[in-house]
């Protein structure tokens, strides 16, 4: 898919486009609309008649498992992450064959770069402001109106690499734009950057591609891997770019809409509060805004958003999205993991729960130690090792597990002065706090377990076989 609309015209075949036309308020109302679809039906809804703009707004875009195989074009995210896991396994050559054995693979990965286009059909009209824009504020002590879904584009200002994340901003006026971007995050190293240099970093705010390169955004990719050529693979189709009118950057040719400034060094302004993706608001701070220095949209421009708030909201399901593609590849670089789940209850960054094939003592902690130095992994608060046996998919197997072969004093190990997510408020300071693991694998004498471990309790399989099969005939089935 090339653009939003035609995401929206798969997902109305689909039956999975509701389409609202009478009029709804941006504060709060939508909010409450989208949170009862989100947590019943998850389509999508188009909103043709918003309260003081002409732009309609669409919401719930990956409000679903099955949105988000829509959008990525995959029967399962793991899909795609498989396919990445065999770049990974490319060595380096030793030899004139082994260049030519991959040379193909090399083609088709350069044939997923982005590629620039003169025009763009967010050029076609220039607004003087952010007044038309269709922007929510979704909870009721929110700070102001917010920009949910955009795709933010900076370039390093030392070696020029570009970055495209998604960040809340907050809109303080018809020419101020607030960017909360987070220590950790690609944007707000480049701002770092450019604020040394005493210099302004550019910045490009997308609104509306294709879903592929919106969730692209979203996803915690390595440093210095570009977003754009990551949504070419997805897509299996290079990214088309167009450059911006005031600043030295380029935005997807297919957006809705474009907004153009520049964040000046050693500027902050109080941000917040925000209704957060944990179910609670996140306290006003500090921080850079942008200078808006253009502003264009199609002439019949879509504005995407989406809330967030205490779970299940659609972002557990990008997320969902996020641990299937990169699961492939944490298994590479961790093979001894079986499998990972990280529940959506727990907001993602607060609890990793992780099966493995134990080969060692202390593999436990040897497993959590490597998840922890693995990108944004490296700021979740709990991890649980259970042994491969367990499916970690299942809370109830994980919680029987858990509490039957841990003894805390031997088994919870507390790592104190550690990064923390930002939205951690139980950590005593921002962005710094302390880790738990708890290895619930079973123990080893070499790990100083001196008993013998009893064994589970399960029934012979030609009894259950032969249950199954002369179920119907024990007439259970019947009122």
């Amino acid at each position: 898919m090339n653009n939003l609309r035609e995401y929206l015209d798969l997902l109305k075949t689909k039956n999975e486009l509701k389409i609202v036309n009478v009029e709804v308020d941006p504060e709060l109302e939508i909010t409450e609309i989208a949170d009862r679809i989100v947590k019943t039906t998850g389509k999508t809804i188009l909103f043709n008649k918003v309260k003081g703009s002409n732009i309609p707004v669409v919401i719930n875009l990956f409000g679903s498992e099955r949105h988000m195989y829509y959008a990525l074009g995959v029967k399962e995210a793991k899909d795609i992450g498989e396919s990445l896991t065999g770049l990974l396994k490319i060595k380096m050559p030793t030899s004139i064959l082994d260049t030519l054995k991959m040379l193909p693979m090399l083609k088709e990965i350069s044939s997923y770069a982005p590629k620039i286009k003169n025009n763009a059909p967010w050029m076609e009209v220039e607004e003087k402001d952010l007044s038309f824009l269709p922007a929510l504020k979704c909870w009721p002590n929110d700070g102001g109106k917010y920009i949910t879904l955009p795709l933010v584009i900076t370039k390093d200002p030392v070696n020029g690499i570009r970055n495209v994340g998604m960040y809340r901003l907050q809109i303080y006026d018809n020419k101020t734009i607030g960017l909360h971007w987070q220590a950790h995050k690609g944007g707000a190293y480049h701002y770092s950057q450019a604020e040394k240099m005493n210099k302004p970093l550019e910045v490009a705010i997308a609104l509306g591609s294709d879903p592929a390169t919106i969730f692209s955004a979203a996803v915690p990719l390595p440093e210095d891997v570009d977003e754009f050529l990551f949504s070419g693979y997805i897509r299996k189709e290079n990214v088309e770019l167009t450059k911006c009118y005031t600043v030295d950057l380029e935005v997807p040719r297919e957006s809705e809409i474009v907004i153009e400034g520049i964040a000046m060094p050693n500027e902050r302004k109080l941000e917040g509060p925000f209704g957060d993706h944990n179910g609670y608001y996140s306290p006003p701070e500090m921080f850079p805004y942008m200078h808006v220095t253009s502003i264009h949209r199609r002439k019949d421009a879509i504005y995407p958003t989406t809330i967030v708030g205490r779970p299940i909201m659609e972002d557990a399901y990008i997320g969902k999205a996020v641990e299937q593609l990169t699961m492939p590849i944490i298994k590479f670089i961790i093979p001894e993991i079986k499998d990972i789940n990280l529940p959506i209850e727990s907001v993602f960054h607060n609890l990793a729960i992780v099966s493995i094939q134990k080969r060692y003592p202390g593999h436990a902690k040897k497993v959590a130690m490597g998840l922890w130095g693995l990108g944004m992994l490296s700021l979740t608060k709990i991890i649980i090792v259970l042994d491969e046996d367990i499916n970690v998919h299942n809370l109830k197997e994980v919680l029987w597990a858990t509490t039957t072969r841990i003894d805390p004093s031997r088994d919870v190990s507390i790592i104190n002065f550690t990064p923390t997510d930002t939205l951690d408020h139980a950590s005593p300071m921002l962005n710094y706090g302390s880790k738990m693991l708890i290895d619930a694998t079973k123990k080893w004498k070499e790990e100083g377990y001196t008993r013998t471990w009893p064994e589970v309790i399960s029934m012979k399989k030609e009894i259950v076989d032969l249950v199954t099969k002369r179920w119907k005939e024990y007439g259970l089935d019947k009122s």
